[in-house]
């Protein structure tokens, strides 16, 4: 529940700042897990703090403090503005020309008043799932495991403006690894990409009910399989699979400070340049590709984004035409561009950055049936393992954990380490069908890097099952 007492202390604030915002949040994050049938340790987590920003002319500061009494966040604000001032002249965005937050809001994570169980609870729950894993002698380790996180963030500034936010995440988790003749493979539940909010109908959205002996059966497979066949063939690519292609080659690359150089130095530039927008074809007309973050059970939800930006949904990507970056308010007003309320800090010591949110695939026409029907020569990949892309996000290498061949129009032999590879847009391009809403999975992790000092943060990403043609697919060593 938002504390009143952080508001109590916001309308005390003073400044000769010409505008001052203050971000606080407060984020408790709790771990349950059970690795062969032995619960581990409970691991918790409180983190609590306040960010002051402060414009003074063109110039902006920050200044981040845990001491949320109101000494402690007018000592803040005055560093924030003694920054601003100090900014002013050499600052590479006026900040007078920067669209102020002008709507007060709230939002919620779904079902955020249902109960989670207690502790014993969770522990019976994960002990019933690691233990039905435990199907055979060469099954070596089974973990299931849950992590819970509360966020809640109020957003003021010096215009009267009040925003407030709270937010439930569910991770469920399941992994199992077998083992025979110097070979291991591992099965999980969706690879640490399985982030979503809301409440217990969060582990039947992802199939934990079960897990177990599924995702045990599937190791085995894996390892009584060959290894995966290389050449040329359709790909089959899984909605959970589809999350870190869109993740790394649409949503990197789209991220507008990226665009004007502001990685380069740390993670990397981007293929794409301002100039494409309006014109590049990114993809096949069948990719159309939207920041939505109103799906509210989608792990990167909101309502206003951390600059107090009211967030909608915006469409990146239509017809494999490229329409808009990434791009938060400042980055707009550097670039001169539209863009979309994506300016977000991993916690409250971070200033916001621009970073993907829901980045989704709007659903098609196809079934998964006839998707596989058309397919003569083709294999299906599910769930990411591995990644590997350049500097300009462009040219990449990508390894899934289960893969199955697709001959005739029917599935057949289970393959293992499957990998693909291509260049960014010729991948897109050849796009060749799309799943219906039938297919589509709503997929999310926590674990998104990037900025300097380094930002951890949620991401979401849905989409239904697609079909690429004459992919570069190989095996494993």
């Amino acid at each position: 529940m938002i504390d009143e007492r952080w508001a109590q202390a916001a309308r005390a604030l003073h400044s000769e700042a010409d505008f001052w915002s203050l971000r606080v949040v407060d984020e408790q994050i709790e771990d349950h897990e059970v690795r062969n049938d032995v619960a581990q340790p409970l691991s918790t987590n409180r983190d609590r703090g306040a960010m002051l920003t402060a414009w003074v002319g063109a110039g902006a500061g920050y200044a981040a403090t845990a001491n949320l009494s109101a000494a402690g966040l007018q000592a803040a604000l005055d560093i924030a503005t003694a920054r601003a001032h100090a900014s002013a002249a050499l600052s590479l965005i006026d900040h007078r020309e920067v669209a102020r937050p002008a709507a007060n809001g709230r939002y919620a994570s779904p079902n955020l008043q249902q109960a989670l169980p207690s502790r014993a609870e969770w522990l019976d729950l994960l002990r019933h799932e690691c233990a039905s894993a435990n199907r055979d002698a060469r099954i070596v380790e089974r973990i299931a495991g849950v992590q819970i996180t509360h966020t809640d963030q109020l957003y003021i500034t010096s215009d009267g403006v009040r925003i407030d936010q709270q937010f439930r995440f569910l991770l469920p988790a399941m992994s199992v690894a077998a083992h025979a003749d110097g070979d291991t493979q591992v099965r999980t539940l969706g690879s640490y990409g399985t982030l979503s909010q809301g409440g217990l109908e969060v582990l039947a959205r992802f199939g934990f009910d079960g897990a177990g002996v599924r995702v045990a059966d599937e190791a085995l497979q894996l390892l009584a399989a060959p290894n995966c066949p290389s050449g040329p063939r359709d790909l089959l690519l899984m909605p959970d699979q589809m999350m870190l292609q869109i993740h790394e080659s649409i949503g990197h690359p789209l991220e507008l400070d990226r665009i004007l150089g502001d990685e380069r130095n740390f993670a990397g530039w981007s293929f794409v340049k301002q100039e494409m927008f309006g014109s590049y074809r990114y993809g096949s007309d069948l990719l159309n590709v939207t920041f939505d973050p109103e799906l509210r059970e989608e792990a990167a939800s909101y309502g206003f984004d951390d600059d107090g930006t009211e967030a909608t949904k915006q469409y990146l990507i239509r017809g494999g035409v490229l329409e808009r970056p990434l791009g938060g308010a400042l980055s707009q007003q550097r670039a001169q561009m539209p863009g979309v309320a994506n300016s977000r800090a991993s916690n409250w010591n971070r200033p916001p950055i621009d970073r993907m949110a829901n980045l989704n695939i709007e659903p098609g026409t196809s079934s998964l049936d006839e998707m596989i029907g058309n397919i003569e020569h083709g294999i299906m990949m599910r769930t990411n393992t591995s990644w590997s892309i350049d500097d300009h996000r462009n040219k990449f290498q990508f390894g899934c954990e289960f893969g199955q061949l697709i001959e005739n129009g029917k599935l057949t032999q289970v393959v293992k380490q499957p990998n693909y590879r291509g260049i960014s847009a010729n991948f897109w391009r050849s796009l060749s069908a799309v799943g219906n809403a039938g297919t589509r999975g709503v997929y999310g992790t926590p674990y998104c890097g990037k900025g300097e000092p380094m930002q951890i943060i949620r991401v979401g990403h849905a989409s239904p099952a697609c079909v690429f043609s004459n992919v570069d697919v190989f095996g494993g060593a």
